[in-house]
């Protein structure tokens, strides 16, 4: 969130500074462990249909910003979405709350994965929808930004006092995730847990979501590794603000669902287990609020890159051309305070 607000400032004029507590995109960042399934049409399931436009926008973003970055294009290969043949009805369930989809057989099933092939009666296919690597990512996006001349301070904490106090700044964006509860006191946390695992006996091109009714599952190619067969699976939401590792239940049931959809699974490799807390408001959906002269870009909840362009171009837009956009600004829950002038020209931008 705080590099594509960067980038958007920057864009319009603004001369940028990140300041940020690491030093440099790494583990200790809760994008790091994400999925970076770009699945707009996915999410329907459970989200609401904001999401999706959210999202829509957002993949237009990363088709161009990877090769300005110097990385490939986002692998717009499509997601497809199974079930066991006894969970059929989750299959029919997921068709029901969402939409951008084709049902296709088996047959079509193995022409597209052939390592799926005879494992699956059908299927649903998600056409426009994609997936990129969010480590190669995240560090692209700060070389980028770096080449262009915003300024990152890594490695440095801003205190209570100076987060208290109006910034030195004409902008300070404040994207700290589930630390800026202490002034967003509706954020919770929800905690996902990941796995990488390698496997020279499977070769998947796009994200497979596995439906279970107790263990759902996904399973993205991280393509970009210097080996093949290397696989994220991930799925887990647990209401709980616990940082730490991977818990035995959860990965014992990662592995479970892994091996329901390809037994090959089972001699996998893991390479590494990771878990973080997600920032989520009470809805799972993104908010921008402003307080004077700080805007808080917060809660995308699991949809972090799918919402994050989206959201830092309305707040570029809300600092320096005064737009308004308040399905995301949360105007009657009293958190705008102050006037402020919208319409101003930004000379600095503080994210």
């Amino acid at each position: 969130m705080g590099l594509c607000a960067a980038d958007f400032f920057r864009r319009g004029g603004a001369e940028v500074t990140v300041i940020c507590q690491s030093d440099g995109p790494d583990a200790s960042c809760c994008s790091w462990w994400a999925g970076g399934m770009l699945a707009p049409d996915c999410e329907m399931e459970t989200a609401e249909t904001q999401i999706g436009r959210l999202g829509r926008e957002s993949i237009a973003y990363w088709l161009e910003a990877l090769p300005a970055s110097g990385l490939d294009r986002p692998e717009m290969r499509g997601t497809l979405v199974v079930a066991p043949a006894r969970d059929t009805v989750e299959l029919d369930r997921f068709s029901r709350r969402t939409e951008g989809w084709s049902r296709i057989d088996g047959e079509a099933l193995g022409d597209m994965e052939p390592d799926l092939a005879g494992l699956f009666q059908t299927a649903l296919f998600f056409e426009e929808e994609g997936h990129l690597d969010p480590r190669r990512t995240l560090h692209a996006l700060r070389n980028r930004l770096e080449k262009q001349g915003v300024v990152f301070r890594s490695g440095e904490t801003v205190g209570d006092a100076a987060l208290a106090a109006p910034p030195a700044a004409d902008w300070r964006v404040d994207c700290r995730g589930l630390s800026a509860r202490d002034h967003l006191r509706d954020l919770r946390g929800v905690r996902g847990e990941m796995m990488l695992v390698k496997s020279a006996e499977l070769s998947l091109s796009r994200p497979v979501r596995l439906l279970h009714p107790r263990t759902p599952l996904y399973i993205v190619p991280r393509d970009d590794w210097r080996e093949d067969g290397v696989f994220m699976i991930g799925a887990t939401m647990i209401e709980s603000e616990a940082r730490g590792g991977v818990s035995l239940r959860s990965a014992l049931e990662l592995c479970a669902a892994a091996v329901a959809l390809h037994p090959a699974f089972g001699e996998a490799e893991i390479i590494e287990l990771g878990s973080d807390v997600r920032p989520a408001f009470p809805d799972n959906l993104p908010r921008l609020r402003r307080r004077e002269r700080t805007l808080y870009l917060n809660g995308a909840y699991r949809h972090g890159f799918l919402v994050a362009p989206a959201l830092a171009r309305r707040a570029a837009e809300m600092a320096l051309k005064g737009a308004e956009f308040p399905e995301l600004c949360d105007e009657d829950t009293g958190q705008r305070t102050g006037s402020g002038d919208l319409g101003g020209d930004l000379g600095r931008a503080l994210g």
